[in-house]
Parts: structure tokens; sequence; C-alpha cells
């Protein structure tokens, strides 16, 4: 099976050199007649895509290599790829919506895989939420072809919607993308996966929600203000919530999960903007997919860099592998964290009052993603080598590493690179990490423990307030 998921990688890595721009291919027997796609944004998805799944795939068979139901995970983990991968190149709404399910439900053999009644508990949560996502998809879906009178995505973006169609193809694909009060499989699935899985589930499959987005809503066409006004407080209530019930959490992988949150309201806002004001469109496609791009390639090696944390211990050289995509996360200067935010913030020319809204709420996000990355590092500092740690670990994410610093740069939108050496970028960037250190420094001092909500916060709050009222 790992096999069979590096040849595909590689495939789609050639695709992207062999491929003419802007390529279509149609494929009229398949399905209710397929359309492929490889555009701009398709490009750019498929390449980080294919790559962390390659990096990924070399990492899985040596971190299963002992578990004798490595097979199983390896045949749902080809097929989430495969799913994952057909999402970026769909042109049609029905491939879309087949390779889209492929992904999810196949995505739930790898939570389940260690057969704990943790794991149980977190695919059942995962598992409703995709039948609730899947359902609302296929009703929005059907809707916006209808409207359109076409199944090819091309002409349902350029139709004028129904609000019903527009409100369940948001809610549909935020459940993948994790905005608020639809979030809650994300804690749920992070710690019972195996690393690998969760390296992807966090890393790719979040962003088939925003694939999702930019493939079906009328960004930079229509403007929705209302729905683009929603979606964009739910991008900050994500960034604070992540934050809040994530900077103390004392599982890293749970931490990483609630990163995801707050990272992915990022996104949220910036989708959210383009509904709001179609004018700001144009600049605000290139900045959400560079940011896209950013945060798989970090948490991507985050994830993976914990599963090596776990068999070697905090090494010299592994917190330093870790700190550099942590870093990123948290936009410091030279990093493709602040690339990718000063981009998105340049990105988001927006009329009264956001300007002001931005101003305050985005420096104070950076520095809670600050917190959160030094509460990681503080958690990975304590790990203790395994007595035999698995050959071959730490090869393919030590690949990964340096390919999420260089890369991000290579492909910065047009200008990026020259605006974040300003003075004003490298304060702003600066600021947040400064006064995170103050923060950190001052909790360590007084040795204040800071609040976790259980895993799955008011899923789990609500669950134990039942058994307790039983």
């Amino acid at each position: 099976m790992v096999a069979l998921s590096l040849l595909l990688s590689l495939s789609a890595l050639a695709s992207l050199v062999l491929a003419p721009s802007r390529a279509a291919l149609d494929i009229p027997w398949l399905l209710l007649g397929t359309r492929i796609v490889l555009d701009d944004t398709g490009r750019t998805f498929l390449g980080f895509s294919a790559l962390v799944w390659f990096v990924t795939a070399l990492y899985a068979r040596a971190y299963l290599r002992s578990d004798s139901r490595r097979s199983v995970f390896g045949a749902f983990f080809l097929a989430t790829q495969a799913g994952h991968l057909g999402v970026c190149i769909a042109g049609d709404a029905v491939s879309f919506y087949f390779f889209f399910a492929l992904m999810t439900f196949a995505a739930y053999g790898l939570v389940i895989h260690s057969g704990k009644p943790e794991a149980h508990r977190a695919a059942n949560v995962y598992l409703a939420m995709a039948l609730l996502g899947e359902a609302l998809l296929a009703a929005g879906m059907m809707m916006a072809s209808h409207a359109a009178g076409s199944l090819l995505l091309a002409d349902i973006v350029r139709t004028p919607l129904p609000t019903a169609a527009i409100t369940l193809l948001i809610a549909g694909f935020g459940i993948k993308v994790g905005v608020p009060l639809l979030h809650m499989w994300l804690p749920l699935a992070h710690p019972v996966a195996p690393v690998p899985a969760s390296a992807v589930l966090s890393g790719l499959i979040l962003k088939a929600g925003l694939i999702g987005w930019l493939r079906l809503l009328p960004l930079g066409n229509e403007a929705w203000p209302v729905a683009g006004t929603v979606l964009m407080i739910a991008g900050f209530a994500g960034m604070f919530l992540g934050i809040a019930f994530g900077v103390g959490q004392r599982d890293v992988k749970v931490l990483l999960a609630y990163s995801s949150v707050s990272q992915m309201g990022f996104l949220s806002l910036g989708v959210g903007a383009g509904l709001a004001q179609p004018s700001a469109w144009p600049g605000l496609l290139p900045a959400v997919t560079f940011y896209a791009l950013h945060h798989a390639l970090g948490k991507s090696a985050l994830f993976l860099g914990v599963g090596v944390a776990q068999a070697y211990g905090a090494r010299p050289w592994v917190f330093a592998g870790l700190a550099l995509p942590a870093l990123a996360l948290a936009g410091a200067p030279g990093t493709s964290g602040l690339l990718a935010k000063w981009t998105l913030k340049t990105a988001l020319d927006l009329s009264w009052p956001w300007p002001s809204v931005l101003a305050w709420l985005l420096p104070l996000a950076a520095l809670g993603t600050t917190l959160l990355m030094a509460r990681l590092l503080w958690l990975v500092s304590l790990k203790k080598a395994h007595a035999v740690s698995p050959s071959g670990l730490a090869l393919p994410w030590l690949a990964l590493v340096p390919s999420g610093v260089a890369l991000p740069w290579w492909i910065s939108p047009h200008g990026t690179a020259t605006g974040v050496t300003t003075a004003e970028a490298m304060f702003a960037a600066s600021a947040p990490l400064a006064v995170g250190a103050v923060i950190v420094w001052w909790v360590i001092r007084r040795g204040i423990r800071p609040w976790a909500p259980p895993p799955g916060d008011m899923l789990s709050l609500l669950h134990n307030n039942k058994e307790a009222r039983t």
C-alpha cells in the first residue's frame, strides 16, 4: 500500500510538470460525465498535497512497522489520499462529491485504527459529523447545480445561487474546515489517530473544505454581505476559541488540533471577506491559497515531529526541527508564517468597520498562536525517548521541515517577499512574539497551570453533564 501511495503522489507531482497551464480533461463515460481541471488554484493545492502525502506515506511505513493492522491502515490511507487528490482536480459537481465522500469516509478508518474505546468514541463523533456534512453538501450541491443548469463547477460559481444553497455549502464544508460549533470532531480524532493520520487530517483534509468553498461559492462574482460577515465572525471566533481551549492542553496532539481550529479561522476570515466584498477577491484568492500552503506544510511537520519526539525524546535536533515550523505558525520574522499572514492581511482591503477590527484582533490572534507554540515546545521538552526507536522515522520528517521553510518563499505571491522586509512588517511580527515571551516567563515564574477543557470541549462537557444527571 505504501508503494501505491508513493506512486500516486509522484503521479500527481508529475502532472504539475507535464500538464499544460489550465488544463482540462473531459471523460464523458465516467459517472455523469467527469471533468478534470488543473487551474492555478488546483495546481497549488495538488502540489503541496502530493508532497505531504508522499512524505507521510514514508513516515507511516516506519511508524507502523510493528503494527499488526498496518495493511488495514494502508488501505484506508490510500483511499483517503485518492479522494483528497481527486478533490483538488475535480471540475464537476458529481466527481467532486464522489472524491470528497471517498476521502471523508475512508478517513474514518484512520481515526478508529487503534480500536481502543476512546478511538471508537472519537470515530463515532467523526462519522456522525461527516454524515451531517455529506447530507448538507448533497442538498447544497444539487440546489447549486439546478440553479446553474450545469454540473460543471465553473458554471456553478458564476451563477446566482439561492440563499439555501449558499447556507448549506458554507455549513457542509465548514464541518471539514472546523469552524466553531462544527469543530468538535477535531480534538477528539487527533489524539487517538496514529501520528501520520493526524498529520494528513490536520494538514490536508481540513483544506478539502476550503477547496469546496473556493470551487462552489460565488466568490468574486456576487456579493453576499450577510453570509460573508457571518463567516468572518466565525473565523475570528475560531481563532480565539482554538487558542483559549488549546493553550492549557497537556496532550500535544490535542493542542495541535485546537491550533488547527485557530489557524483555519484565518482562512475562514479570508473567504468570508471575499463573499462580503467581491472586489477584494482577486487579491484574496492568492493570499488564501498561499496561507493554506503554509499551514499544510507547517502543521504536517509539527504532527510528524511529535511522533519523532515520542520516539527519540527532546534531543536538540528534534527540538530544533519542531521549533522551526512552530515559529512559522507564530509568524516569526523570516518565516513562511510572516509571509502568509502579511499576504492575507494586506489583501483584506475591506470597508469600515473592518480595518479597525483587524488592527486590534489580528495581533491578538498572533499573540495567542505564540502562546500555543510555546506551550507545544514546553510539552515536547518533557518527552523521554523510547527504549527502542523505530528506524526510518526521522528522515521523512527532516525532509519535510526545510521544504516547509523554502517552498513558500519560492512560490509566494508577487511582491510579498519584498513587503515583509519592511520595518512595519518586522515590528508587526516581532511584537506578539516579544509579548508572548514575557507572558510565558511570567506564567512559568508564578507556576500557573492554565485551564484546559476536555478534548471535544462542548461535546465532552455536555456528555459529562448527562452522565452526572443519570
